[in-house]
């Protein structure tokens, strides 16, 4: 089960690099925009536009991960629309919810199983139209009714327990600093993390300005001239300048070699968004899915850096995020802000020898290191020329079935140019002998449960036969 989840999240973190692409310009427009820098309002607004459709990149890339076609453009449409109304149920059933990403992922995942299901329903020859692939645009805006009115009842419990969670955590110290920077990092893969900051950045404590005027939370206090503001706040400087960046590096070294420009490329780009900008999402979205491991240790240096930081009185807030052009304009205003320079150099080389050790010890799929699958450049002309000696495709693909465990053994299939491509329970149970007497001309294993069998530029035929029966 663990290895069937995991599965299924490194398909989602594979998918989310196509959408997550669109945010380290728009994070490094935003803050360069700013009113404290370029002052350019319109540029800014349209700059963080993209991070106020984060929901519907998820959206998209749960999507992009599990419909089962080749193009997505159809069931990505059904998404978008069934978002809309997710959200409008949500705020016309409780509008103090607010479920972030995960409101994505809920409605994407959904619209993917109505599209994978729905599309091979049968109906009335007048509704021809609606059905078939197109059906997901009609029918998952209709599931996305009473999945919004569940999630109006199950989420308010969630988020209420986070908010006292929250204030427990205002009052622990150190260990408090500890727990709220590693639980920080941990949700936001749901897009929970604001719930837990809301109460830390904008309600813990108060403090009586010059003018009189009562101020309460992290960031108002600290910008307001509160010394003891910012506690709670400074080790987030650590990841974003430091520790992602180190991250990156690593990442990038360690891809394979036809890869490495392509992920110095990418890792590049995403560590200097987070030290200039402070977005983290294009870094952590890159290997949050596919290597869950990493992501848990980036969560405990969180939480460690604020407790060290914590324990040597370190003060420092943000006016816009955590990034060097705050730590610059803020840096007077901080106390011992110099601190986090020489503790955040340690963390750059932690997270640059803990990652290589986990990715090289573990094998993690990092950006760079995925899994080669085979494409229509990679077919050779000899694969492209096999013809089947039978053209009773039904029946090999019964005996093909047979030989592969049965359709209970089966968790994916789809077919490239040449290949059948299959996901299975239990690899054990493929039987290579009897395959071949199909009239397969091979098998290809990639792991212990996913193969690729040679058929020949005839697999569509196949793979149509063999799903019709998976079905059955």
């Amino acid at each position: 089960m663990f290895n069937r989840i995991m599965k299924q999240l490194s398909k989602l973190g594979k998918a989310m690099l196509i959408p997550i692409a669109a945010t380290p310009v728009a994070g490094l427009l935003a803050r360069l925009s700013a009113a404290d820098l370029l002052n350019l309002p319109v540029l800014e607004n349209a700059a963080w536009v993209v991070f106020g459709m984060m929901d519907l990149l998820f959206a998209v890339g749960a999507v992009i991960a599990y419909a089962k076609a080749k193009d997505k453009a159809i069931p990505i449409i059904g998404a978008v629309i069934s978002l809309s109304v997710f959200k409008s149920v949500l705020t016309f059933m409780n509008e103090t919810i607010n479920m972030g990403v995960f409101a994505g992922i809920v409605v994407g995942v959904m619209t993917a199983i109505v599209y994978n299901y729905s599309k091979e329903w049968k109906t009335p020859q007048m509704f021809s139209f609606f059905t078939g692939e197109k059906f997901v645009v009609t029918l998952a805006p209709l599931v996305a009714v009473p999945l919004g009115i569940a999630f109006s009842y199950i989420w308010v419990p969630c988020q209420a327990g986070l908010n006292s969670f929250g204030i427990w955590i205002a009052g622990a110290g150190a260990l408090g600093v500890f727990v709220f920077g590693l639980t920080n990092r941990l949700l936001i893969p749901i897009g929970l993390h604001h719930v837990v900051n809301t109460y830390i950045y904008y309600e813990l404590g108060s403090f009586v300005t010059a003018s009189g005027e009562v101020v309460k939370g992290e960031i108002p206090r600290f910008l307001a001239g509160d010394p003891t503001a910012g506690l709670f706040l400074a080790m987030f400087f650590i990841p974003m300048m430091f520790g992602l960046p180190g991250a990156c590096a690593v990442i990038a070294k360690t891809a394979k070699e036809k890869k490495k420009a392509e992920t110095k490329s990418l890792m590049t780009s995403g560590a200097l968004t987070s030290f200039v900008a402070g977005i983290t999402e294009p870094v952590e979205f890159s290997f949050m899915f596919v290597a869950p491991r990493l992501y848990a240790f980036h969560a405990i240096l969180t939480g460690a850096a604020g407790a060290i930081l914590y324990l040597l009185d370190v003060h420092l807030g943000m006016s816009i995020n955590f990034c060097i052009i705050d730590f610059v304009l803020n840096f007077n205003m901080g106390t011992n802000a110099w601190i986090i320079i020489p503790v955040g150099i340690v963390f750059f080389f932690i997270y640059y020898f803990g990652f290589k050790f986990m990715i090289e010890k573990f094998d993690l799929k990092t950006p760079g290191r995925e899994d080669d699958f085979i494409i229509e450049e990679d077919i050779s002309e000899e694969e492209l020329n096999i013809k089947l000696e039978s053209s009773n495709y039904q029946y090999m693909a019964k005996k093909l079935l047979q030989n592969v465990g049965g359709k209970e053994n089966i968790e994916e299939v789809e077919s490239c140019v040449t290949r059948l491509r299959l996901e299975l329970k239990d690899g054990a149970l493929v039987n290579e002998v009897n395959i071949k007497k199909t009239g397969a001309k091979g098998i290809v294993k990639l792991s212990d449960t996913s193969i690729q069998i040679i058929i020949g530029t005839e697999v569509n035929k196949v793979a149509k036969e063999f799903k019709e029966m998976l079905e059955d």
